[in-house]
Formats: structure tokens, C-alpha cells, sequence
């Protein structure tokens, strides 16, 4: 079932041929939006842009984009300028949001066949992303505990962040990912790995990726004050203490996710509020969303198997990009590595 909230358009909105649940007219803030629909199970939310108070203030879509699901909203443009603008349709994407049209008859598709980056990347402009970071605010604070932190750090690309990355399933494969993130950020931004209480990351083969002891991160993180991102392989046990935000890693099987369940009834309202990530994951979008009802959570990314030994991931860019990263801009993957296992270096 689908969310519909109209303004403008409530006419032809009111004349779409879908499923509703729930219905709201008029304009709103972005904080009633996100109050009334955080806890709310839905499809998809089908949102007429003029319902959105002041949403010729790119902020207050960048507010939406950080504490609202975009891979769930269909924002239906209006006919203004500002709207119509490329620097704008380039924000959205930076942020993003890749389910827009000004088509009423498109909003129907996109219900069922959402965009991903490929789809919108002829809309990212470079030349607005980097306009956008320089308009940003400046961070208060490197500790990310509440909502309005989390949108300070998310809104500050270019600020260090340092990210944690968990094991919420069992072995979810938090040391690869985050060796494979590394790959994708060192691309744009000067990023430092390091794995806490482990050493796997030796049998990876990179002499860039850095071990520590719980003990020593604190003094780790401060001689790597240079780096704009630091990624923490927390894997099953780390504290999450020294991190700005954390990744929480699940992998939807069903022997993992009983297992979790059986050891902790409460698993997924302790992850409420918090980023989770499927990992190995070979759910579709229709999956997701199944998944986010019966488990009555919020599913931030869906990553799906990724072979290690590739160097280019475009789905791990479009991660990066909802993170907020908005370097990022539509390229063509680097040259194979000639050796595919690297295992002699």
C-alpha cells in the first residue's frame, strides 16, 4: 500500500490509479512529514514537491533525503523554474533521490520499477555538487547520538567522518566491505581503513589497510587527523564509542537472521533509528520492502553479492552518494587490475 501527500497536484494525484494507505493535502514541514511517517509501514510515498513548506530551499530536501528512505519516495516536480533548474535536478541526485518526475503517468512506473543512479547520473553535474558542499554548514560536533547531529555529519562531505562498520548477523562481512569501500572513497577523498581487535586484514594483500587494538583507535584516529574519511571494521564486537556513525551489517539469510532472533527478541528495536545495511544480499526492492514490514525496520542500502576481486563497484558509489559523499559523478571504471587474485605482491 502507497502514501500520497498532495498540494498542487492533488487533483490528478487524486485520480491515480494505486493502492492508497494513507492520504495527507496541504503543505507541511519537513519535520511533520518525517514525525508522521518514521514509524509508518508503507510501499512507496508518492510526494507532491509543492506539499514540502519551502521546498524551493534546497535544505529542506537535503533534511528530507537524511531521515527519510528515498528509495521509497516518488517526488512529483512542479512546473517552476527552480524546480526546472539543472542545478537542482543535480542536488536531488547528489542527495540521493533518483525517483522524480514532472510525468503523472510516470509516477506509476516508478512504483514498481524505481531509478537507480545509472538512470539519473545524466542529470549529476560536477560543478553543482561541488557548489553544493561549499554551501553546507560546518559541523558542531564529531559525535553523531542524535537526529539533528546526524543531519549536521551527514550534510558536511568534506568534514572527516569516521564510519564504522558492524557485524549485526554473525561474520556479515564487515572486513571485506570495508575493504571495498576503501577502494571506492580513496577514488575521491583522502580515506584510511583500519580493522579493531582483528587481523584478517593481512590476507588482503593491501599494505594500506591498518590494524588496531580497541585501546590504541582513539590514538590511531588522532594521527590520521588528515584524512577526511576514516572506515572502522568494528566486525562482530567493536565498540562503536569513536565513531561518527556506524553500518550496521546484516545478511538476510535464513539461518542467520533465526539465529540473531533466538539470541535477541529485541534485535531489530535496538537498531532503530540506526543505519542497517543487507549485506550478501539477494533480496529485490519488492523483498526489501516485505523485509522492512515483518522486521518493522528501516533498511538504509541493499548490497548485493560483490565479487572482491573487482576494483569498480558502481553500486557501492550510489552507497557513498546516500551517505552523502557528493563527489561522486558519473565515470567510467578505471583499468582492470591484470593479476585477478593478487595473491603475490
Amino acid at each position: 500500500m502507497n502514501v500520497i501527500i498532495a498540494n498542487k497536484y492533488k487533483t490528478l494525484l487524486a485520480n491515480l490509479d494505486v493502492d492508497i494507505i494513507k492520504r495527507l493535502d496541504g503543505e507541511f514541514t519537513v519535520e511533520d512529514i518525517v514525525t508522521n511517517f518514521t514509524n509508518f509501514y508503507f510501499n512507496k510515498m508518492i510526494l507532491d514537491l509543492t506539499a514540502i513548506k519551502n521546498y524551493k530551499e534546497i535544505a529542506n530536501i537535503q533534511q528530507l533525503s537524511v531521515n527519510m528512505d528515498m528509495n521509497k519516495i516518488i517526488l512529483l516536480l512542479d512546473d517552476s523554474e527552480e524546480s526546472n533548474n539543472p542545478k537542482f535536478l543535480s542536488q536531488l541526485v547528489s542527495m540521493g533521490i533518483y525517483n522524480f518526475t514532472r510525468n503523472i503517468d510516470a509516477v506509476k512506473f516508478l512504483i514498481d520499477n524505481p531509478n537507480t543512479y545509472k538512470d539519473v547520473a545524466h542529470y549529476h553535474q560536477l560543478n553543482s555538487m561541488s557548489m553544493m558542499e561549499e554551501s553546507l554548514p560546518k559541523p558542531q560536533t564529531k559525535q553523531a547520538t542524535t537526529k539533528q547531529q546526524t543531519v549536521q555529519v551527514e550534510s558536511t562531505p568534506t568534514a572527516q567522518r569516521i564510519i564504522g562498520i558492524k557485524n549485526y548477523t554473525f561474520h556479515a562481512g564487515s572486513t571485506t566491505l570495508t575493504y571495498m569501500l576503501k577502494k571506492v572513497f580513496a577514488r575521491k577523498y583522502k580515506t584510511v581503513a583500519v580493522e579493531v581487535d582483528g587481523n584478517d586484514f593481512i590476507y588482503l594483500n593491501d599494505r594500506t589497510l591498518k590494524s588496531s587494538s580497541s585501546l590504541d583507535l582513539p590514538s590511531f584516529i588522532s594521527r590520521n587527523k588528515d584524512a577526511e574519511i576514516i572506515l572502522v571494521d568494528l566486525n562482530n564486537n567493536g565498540d562503536p564509542k569513536h565513531c561518527d556513525e556506524v553500518l550496521y551489517l546484516i545478511e538476510p539469510g535464513l539461518i542467520k537472521l533465526n539465529k540473531m532472533i533466538r539470541q535477541d527478541r529485541k534485535a531489530f528495536d535496538k537498531l532503530r533509528e540506526n543505519k542497517i545495511i543487507l549485506n550478501r544480499s539477494v533480496l529485490s526492492t519488492k523483498d526489501v520492502d516485505d523485509f522492512e514490514y515483518e522486521s518493522r525496520s528501516k533498511i538504509f542500502f541493499n548490497i548485493p553479492n560483490l565479487d572482491d576481486k573487482v576494483e569498480y563497484h558502481p553500486v557501492l558509489e550510489e552507497l557513498a552518494i546516500k551517505l552523502g559523499f557528493v563527489r561522486f559523478t558519473n565515470q567510467n571504471p578505471g583499468e582492470k587490475n591484470s593479476k585477478l587474485f593478487n595473491i603475490f605482491k
